[in-house]
């Protein structure tokens, strides 16, 4: 598909208004990869510490209102520091709201003075918005276990704030449900999903994030399962140092802007063997992001795995060191993304590889877009200023059912810059289409490499 000769590359740039530098060979044994863009360190070795991220821009994503728990209530404190919901008045009854009582244990396992748990056993507990805040005793978060199942209120006007549950301000914070998988369902489908601005737009009006960590350090959260959320499924915010694995997330495919798991501002971030099926992004990888690892994730349905949005919003941090591996991608409309908002609000992202990626079905399977624009209310004569460099995409193998496999529109003011592709090996589902045509240009591109691809 790729055996451009020499004669036809000044066609080539001339059609797509790109610079682009092509070097195409076939496959054999001798051919050579080129030098990769360094891929993102590890984040599961915790480099060291960068400086706390700032709060990401209150209009992207606004801090929720201060916590209104009410006070502990007076409960016996738990010799073995155990402190479980129902000693503090939560009934598992899937009827009686327990945020007060949830409250209320958690501050009495925040103020312990040794090792504690908040445990929430086996049964079915409805509850509202409710934050659990620190710091903590001697600036230790208490362990957190999940054996039961959480429903959220399914009122939209029951949420004050953009979250059900958040976690703030904790360090050494444990998550984890167990002994199978720890159960939240943010009941989406009820009203959330039905909201007008939803029907409208490609963005609902209100999105209620089911569990949030902002400014949380040194976290794992493992062995739980998401569900039905009313907007994002897990959000990480200012946050450092987090391990998320062995995690589920589960909506409909048509269910709007439900992310598995939306990044911002946070470094040191490892996402690993989990499976997401939702109705948007499997992962979003949003700005001031730097040193994100995502591998062994099975995503679909859903829109793939995406940087971005970027540029949306005034003085937006850069994204640096992204690394996505070792990951199945089925049935969704996207696979390997960047995307970034027209105008005039530039930032950079770079350093980023994608590699040893399955696409099964997918309708565009690697793709960037400088003209993203979901709700179709842009300033679409106005180029994205974001810079899109050093991007490193290889071993990408699988089916597409589009007309082309890579689709780069690419800004016309902050020219995309070094694009290797290599070893990518993509077939098109229709039988006995020909290998032709599957690259879609658009905009300036400088540096681009294709090494012994097919597709």
């Amino acid at each position: 598909m790729m055996a451009f000769c020499l004669r036809n590359i000044v066609a080539f740039l001339a059609l797509f208004h790109a610079s682009i530098v092509v070097a195409t060979l076939p496959s054999c044994q001798t051919c050579g990869s080129p030098e990769p863009s360094p891929p993102a360190p590890e984040p599961e070795a915790f480099p060291p510490e960068p400086e706390v991220p700032e709060p990401y821009p209150p209009e992207l994503a606004p801090y929720p209102e201060p916590d209104q728990s009410p006070e502990p209530s007076e409960a016996p404190i738990d010799d073995d520091g155990v402190f479980d919901v129902t000693n503090y008045g939560a009934v598992a009854d899937g009827g009686t709201e327990c945020s007060s009582a949830f409250s209320a244990a958690w501050h009495a396992a925040c103020d312990y003075p040794g090792n504690s748990t908040f445990y929430i056993p086996e049964g079915t507990f409805l509850v509202g918005p409710i934050s659990f805040r620190g710091p903590c005793y001697n600036d230790r978060s208490p362990n957190v276990e999940i054996r039961g199942t959480l429903f959220a209120l399914s009122s939209l006007s029951s949420f004050k704030s953009s979250y059900w549950i958040s976690f703030k301000n904790l360090q050494g914070l444990t998550l984890i449900g167990g002994p199978e998988y720890g159960k939240l369902d943010g009941q989406g489908a009820v009203e959330a999903w039905k909201e007008p601005s939803c029907e409208k737009s490609a963005r609902c009006k209100k999105l209620i994030t089911s569990i949030d960590f902002i400014n949380v350090s040194h976290a794992t959260i493992s062995n739980i399962t998401l569900s039905n959320s009313k907007g994002f499924h897990l959000g990480l915010h200012g946050s450092k140092n987090i391990k998320i694995y062995n995690v589920k997330i589960i909506a409909p495919e048509d269910s709007p802007n439900t992310d598995g798991i939306h990044v911002s501002n946070s470094s040191n971030i490892s996402i690993f063997s989990s499976t997401i099926g939702v109705g948007d992004d499997c992962v979003s990888i949003g700005p001031g992001s730097k040193n994100v690892s995502v591998s062994n994730i099975r995503c679909g349905p859903g829109h793939g795995i995406s940087v971005g949005s970027l540029g949306k919003y005034k003085n937006e941090k850069d994204v640096v060191g992204i690394n996505v591996r070792n990951c199945t991608i089925n049935g969704t409309e996207n696979g390997i993304r960047m995307k970034t908002w027209p105008g005039d609000r530039p930032s950079n992202a770079y350093n980023m590889t994608f590699e040893d990626i399955v696409m099964v079905n997918v309708s565009n399977p690697i793709i960037i877009d400088q003209e993203y624009c979901p709700s179709h209310k842009c300033k679409s004569n106005e180029p994205s200023m974001v810079k899109l460099k050093d991007i490193f995409i290889k071993n990408i193998n699988g089916t597409y059912s589009t007309k082309s496999a890579v689709i780069f529109l690419c800004s016309s003011e902050a020219p995309c810059e070094n694009v290797q592709l290599v070893n990518i090996n993509l077939n098109y589902l229709v039988p006995n289409s020909p290998r032709q045509g599957r690259l879609n240009i658009k905009g300036f591109l400088n540096g681009l490499q294709v090494i012994n691809s097919r597709f």
